[in-house]
């Protein structure tokens, strides 16, 4: 990205005017994993924000009009007005700064690559809504220092050296971006959609969070950047008496980074995806879904009615099983949030293959399989403030197969799993996550990452929270003070690592 174009993007989200300390405004900016969002789901827990599914995001301007928050009981609501949503609205610029002094390192952060260095990232925009129709543009600009650091040697030569340390021809996962600088201008949270009755329709880059989870998804969320999509679906859940129906459709453009191996259709893939969620009126709160995703090189001369069908047929037999041109991912999920009481509960179990036959998913059910596990609890204290701890737990690890079985770890089947370098889901491997919160406190412990962090609270700036967080890889929340090697001053992470 140029300087010229990177500039532009600083004046454009600087012009949007920031909040001032005790002035209520809307918000524009409830996207798919960000703060409002999940402060939005701790309040449906106590009945503040009424029931509605939370397996299909993001949310339009449409859902959002349902799901703010009408009282004033909740401690935002003295320097946000959720309830009111105009016809425009800025979504409020932030700038944000890293520093990694050691390796590149970032998660669930959308387009940002952080690498060894300082990152800096910019973004901001508007919304603008009309009828049926709504707008909003949410570009995001990033340029990262990207100093030198010891790679991991892989065997190949030129770009491909810097390609990732074990599965260079697999995954798009670079362990660096090239030799210098680099900078990128992303559209972000944009999307242009029309809600009438109960359809939607739209294009969107927007990130997209499908299934119950928070920190660690499996089909998709926000750890890479969002990619261009078409999508039709439903704008709100349909009644069908027994069932409440909520689903979505989504046709899209992957592409891959400089440094992938990948060669077929010079490494652009076509992805299709589907989403559905079903609740009840016989069970209030709780949440069943389904979601498939399937991608393969981009066809020549574009998508086909056949290919736009693709994702509703069944998954293929043994004579295309693994094969590694069309990959297929599928999970099943739950949520039941029990009303008033504060407490949510919510898992998911997914595939990334299909069976070769309905024997073998008897037989095997959890071959190339993977879940995750998690609840939130929100209490109510003194003065208006509120007391949370939620905790995530996922394994994507190797079964018992393994030991009899061919198997490849999650999504290692083609680079078609990852877009830009980044994975589009949540990141691989085994993990586990509690973070405890009350109002300017949270306090994070990771397994994989022990963690620290006060999260000082200044609802009038134009970002909700600002963090300070301590980190040591693989210690004990007690082993913390230790010499800081890695600061990262935008999201406030300050890193200490062994």
């Amino acid at each position: 990205m140029s300087r010229r174009a990177l500039a532009a993007v600083v004046l454009f989200c600087s012009a949007a005017p920031s909040a001032i300390p005790g002035q209520q405004r809307p918000s524009a900016e409830v996207f798919a994993g960000g703060e409002f969002e999940n402060y939005l789901r701790y309040l449906q827990t106590l009945s503040i924000v009424p029931l509605y599914p939370w397996g299909a995001r993001a949310f339009s301007p449409a859902e959002l009009d349902a799901l703010v928050p009408r009282d004033t009981s909740h401690p935002w609501a003295g320097r946000y007005d959720l309830a009111a949503r105009p016809r425009f609205a800025w979504v409020s610029p932030a700038v944000n700064a890293r520093i990694n002094t050691t390796f590149p390192f970032g998660y669930n952060d959308g387009p940002v690559w952080a690498g060894r260095g300082v990152t800096l990232d910019v973004q901001g925009g508007l919304e603008v809504r009309r009828g049926v129709l709504s707008l909003t543009v949410a570009p995001l600009a990033f340029v990262t220092q990207n100093g030198r650091f010891p790679l991991m040697p892989n065997g190949e030569a030129g770009k491909l050296a810097y390609a990732d340390g074990t599965l260079s021809h697999q995954i798009d996962r670079p362990q660096r971006f090239g030799d210098g600088a680099y900078a990128r201008l992303d559209p972000g949270q944009s999307a242009l959609r029309l809600d009438w009755r109960k359809l939607a329709v739209g294009v969107t880059t927007a990130n997209q969070y499908w299934g119950p989870a928070t920190e660690f998804p499996i089909m998709l969320g926000n750890n890479a950047p969002g990619f261009p999509q078409a999508f039709a679906g439903t704008a709100r859940p349909v009644d069908l008496w027994l069932l409440r129906v909520h689903g979505r459709l989504i046709w899209g453009r992957l592409a891959q980074s400089a440094f992938a191996a990948e060669t077929a259709a010079a490494g652009v893939r076509y992805a299709t995806g589907i989403v559905l969620d079903f609740t009840s009126r016989w069970v209030p709160g709780l949440e069943l879904g389904i979601t498939r995703f399937s991608h393969r090189p981009w066809p020549a001369g574009g998508p086909s009615l056949d290919d736009l069908l693709h994702i509703l047929r069944a998954g293929q037999g043994t004579d295309t099983v693994n094969l590694a041109s069309d990959n297929q991912l599928a999970t099943a999920f739950f949520r039941w949030v029990l009303p008033r009481s504060g407490f949510e509960v919510y898992a998911e179990y997914g595939r990334d293959d299909y069976n070769a036959t309905f024997r073998d998913f008897l037989l095997e059910p959890d071959h190339i399989g993977g879940y995750t596990i998690g609840f939130r609890k929100v209490m109510r204290r003194s003065g208006g403030r509120l007391l949370a701890v939620r905790a995530e737990v996922q394994n994507l690890q190797f079964s018992r197969l393994a030991e009899g079985r061919g198997w490849a770890p999650f999504y290692t089947h083609t680079s078609g799993s990852w877009l830009r370098g980044r994975v589009r889901r949540g990141r691989v491997g085994r993990r586990c996550r509690i973070v405890l919160s009350e109002r300017s406190v949270d306090v994070v412990v990771d397994t994989d990452r022990a963690t620290a962090a006060r999260q000082l609270s200044d609802h009038g700036a134009t970002r909700p929270t600002r963090d300070r967080h301590a980190t040591r890889t693989g210690g004990r929340a007690a082993d913390l003070p230790r010499a800081v090697r890695s600061v990262d001053a935008g999201d406030g992470r300050v890193r200490i690592q062994p």
